[in-house]
């Protein structure tokens, strides 16, 4: 009888149990968790200090007892895992040695505690991913004595635990080193998360490093002090600045990992080492897309992973590939996603990409309630393969990520997109869905119809003062439109009355950009030049719209007003 043994409770070590039981009745199965529970589910905890999931038993989601009893798996809880000897195949806890066929080893990750001043000596504080971490934050950091609470770390758990403070009514500041929160996005869709936060009320500083807790006697935290000398009355604080995989038993063992500790895995789930499969947030698994390995540590692939793990350990053949950054998140009203490489990562690789960035309904515009949906897409001028997106807005984030994470699984060209048999009805769709416009937009650019110029480069050329020497920015948007705010130097042209002035415009000999408010009169504004014999032309991408949500905190000099 196969004797398989599983560190850790989380995630993938149940998900690895129940999968080898279903496989072989006959095996013995093992699982150790050093807490007293397993199996809950961490990413929901944010929302059930908010009161979205309304008890702390909601965020159990399998019980002891049911792995016990309907899957025959001996649990042992509060028994920690020690030490590990894979050349006998044996692990060891405090009071007792155990022996095993194969290993499975999901011991997950724990939270990064940075070395900020007084921390050890302070109290009211916590990190944010076990049930004790959850038990402390309820009692103390929820507590109607708690008026004011600090996030450090502005990631996806960082954001999440700051809106639902915030919506349990709490004043809260979220801190965050680089240039905008969740920095797994590019920096414009990190800068509309951080509007979205701000607007709701939570102080949001970015470009900010804690130095140390002013506390009192007792070693209570009465403000948090950033390296810039601000200080923050506060009466409790969340860390959420990252996470360090949980391999120092194996790698004393020999076992292979990357940088940050994670444990190399193929595809099979196995360890360099013979008979130990690892999985969850622990272990590095291949990037599908650099066929490097990567670093993961999401709930999805840590129950792909496991059940993979729980298979193979018992002789059955599942593989589980890997992945490409697939992620999402809510902010508020707002959902940011994200899928593949972004134009940061792409750069850092040196691959060459091209972009296309679109402002699209998610519904029709005769359906009440229709919210606009931001879509870039990066993608490969060679092939045209898709090789990346991000998409913001409030409705329909979730459809459109997946429909992009499973064209690059199946490795589509952009132009691909405009062919899908989306799903459409009014309340969930426009007769031509955001995917398949930034399509059509795409051909248009490839066909060399159309240039999009993205507000990041519109930035550098304002900050340069270049808008003044050798372009012309044309804002096509009606006077009305224009007299309420336009981008600083755009001279107004109003679409409908442009043709009368394409001699002019020609006559001034500059590089023309154009904008509307989202982009596609920006586009027959740029169709219509172009046909006229002007040819240095290009449109903003997203329009008046996208640079007004980006460009709040950029300084630039005055432009020069060319109009006839």
């Amino acid at each position: 009888m196969k004797k398989i043994i599983i560190i850790g409770g989380l995630s993938a070590g149940p998900s690895a149990a129940a999968k080898a039981r279903r496989e072989n009745e006959q095996a013995e199965i093992l699982l150790f968790e050093k807490g007293a529970n397993i199996s809950y589910a961490t990413c929901g905890m944010p929302y059930a200090f908010s009161g979205v999931i309304e008890s702390r038993d909601n965020l159990m989601v399998v019980k002891p007892e049911l792995l016990q009893n309907r899957f025959n798996i001996d649990v042992h809880l509060n028994e920690e895992i020690i030490k590990i000897d894979t050349q006998n195949k044996t692990v060891y806890s405090q009071t007792k040695s155990y022996t095993y066929d194969t290993l499975i080893f999901a011991t997950g990750a724990k939270s990064i505690v940075p070395p900020i001043g007084n921390i050890k000596l302070a109290n009211n504080w916590s990190t944010c991913r076990s049930m004790i971490d959850y038990d402390k934050i309820t009692k103390e950091g929820l507590a109607s004595t708690s008026k004011h609470i600090t996030v450090i770390g502005a990631g996806l758990i960082g954001v999440e635990v700051a809106e639902n403070l915030k919506e349990a009514g709490k004043e809260v500041t979220l801190i965050e080193g680089d240039s905008h929160v969740l920095n797994m996005w590019q920096q414009k869709f990190g800068i509309f998360a951080g509007n979205v936060l701000a607007s709701k009320g939570i102080e949001v500083l970015t470009l900010s490093f804690v130095s140390k807790f002013d506390i009192d006697k007792n070693g209570k935290i009465n403000a948090v002090v950033t390296q810039a000398g601000k200080s923050i009355p506060t009466d409790f604080v969340i860390l959420s600045v990252g996470i360090k995989p949980n391999t120092d038993l194996l790698l004393a063992e020999g076992a292979e990992a990357i940088d940050n500790g994670a444990l190399k895995v193929n595809e099979l789930m196995e360890t360099s080492i013979k008979d130990v499969y690892a999985a969850g947030d622990n272990v590095s698994i291949k990037n599908l897309q650099t066929n490097e390995y990567d670093y993961f540590p999401l709930g999805t692939h840590s129950n792909k992973a496991g059940r993979a793990a729980g298979a193979n350990a018992v002789g059955r053949t599942i593989e589980f590939k890997g992945a490409y950054k697939t992620a999402i998140v809510k902010v508020f009203d707002y959902t940011l996603a994200r899928t593949g490489m972004n134009a940061r990562a792409l750069t850092q690789k040196g691959i060459p990409f091209k972009t296309v960035l679109t402002v699209a309904g998610s519904t029709p515009g005769y359906y009440p309630g229709q919210k606009d949906l931001i879509t870039e897409i990066y993608y490969s001028p060679e092939t045209e393969q898709i090789l990346g997106a991000e998409l913001f807005g409030e409705v329909g984030v979730d459809k459109r990520v997946d429909v992009l994470s499973t064209a690059i699984y199946a490795k589509l060209k952009i132009t691909d997109l405009a062919q899908l048999d989306l799903a459409y009805a009014p309340p969930f769709s426009p007769a031509k869905d955001p995917v398949v416009v930034t399509s059509f937009v795409a051909e248009n650019i490839i066909n060399n119809r159309s240039e999009q110029i993205s507000v990041e480069d519109l930035e550098l050329l304002m900050k340069d003062n270049n808008l003044n020497e050798g372009y012309l920015l044309v804002d096509s948007r009606t006077a009305e439109e224009y007299g309420k705010g336009t981008i600083p130097g755009a001279v107004n042209y109003p679409l409908d009355e442009l043709r009368q002035s394409v001699d002019f415009i020609k006559s001034l000999d500059k590089k023309v950009i154009v904008f509307c408010q989202k982009g596609l009169r920006g586009y027959l504004a740029e169709l219509i030049l172009r046909n006229n014999g002007v040819t240095h032309i290009a449109n903003v991408a997203g329009g008046f719209k996208v640079w007004q949500m980006y460009s709040d905190r950029i300084e630039i000099p005055e432009p020069i007003l060319v109009k006839k």
